[in-house]
């Protein structure tokens, strides 16, 4: 049995407060503003367990590593702004795969990542 905490309230809170992917130090820094004395190592722990219970999922970002995101979304794509490093959800899926497969291939999966500028940065 799993049991509750302040500190995984904390980080599910991040979750909850964001609808967008969080890296580690992203949740790390919005979890302190409730715990204190939140640390990476408890982050890592919880975001662990998060992912086994099926309440987040990860993402593999081509160039900056892991981020998660809560699970049970329908499928859709990625936004990365390479001025804040923040990576926004894409609602849907424009990638029609067995158009573009090979005879004889078989799609699993796909993630489909965008680069560029957001509308928070391209303001500034």
């Amino acid at each position: 049995m799993r049991r509750k905490t302040v500190q995984k309230d904390a980080i599910k809170n991040a979750f909850l407060m964001e609808s967008r992917p969080l890296r580690v130090d992203e949740i790390l820094q919005m979890g302190r503003k409730v715990v204190k004395s939140l640390n990476q190592a408890t982050v890592y722990r919880n975001l662990k367990c998060l992912v086994e219970i099926g309440w987040l999922r990860i993402i593999n970002h081509p160039d900056l590593g892991i981020f998660y995101e809560r699970a049970g979304k329908e499928h859709h794509h990625y936004f990365h702004c390479h001025a804040c490093d923040r990576l926004f959800e894409i609602p849907g899926c424009a990638l029609h795969e067995k158009e573009f497969v090979p005879p004889g291939f078989v799609t699993e999966r796909h993630q489909v990542f965008l680069f560029g500028i957001c509308s928070a940065c391209g303001r500034t």
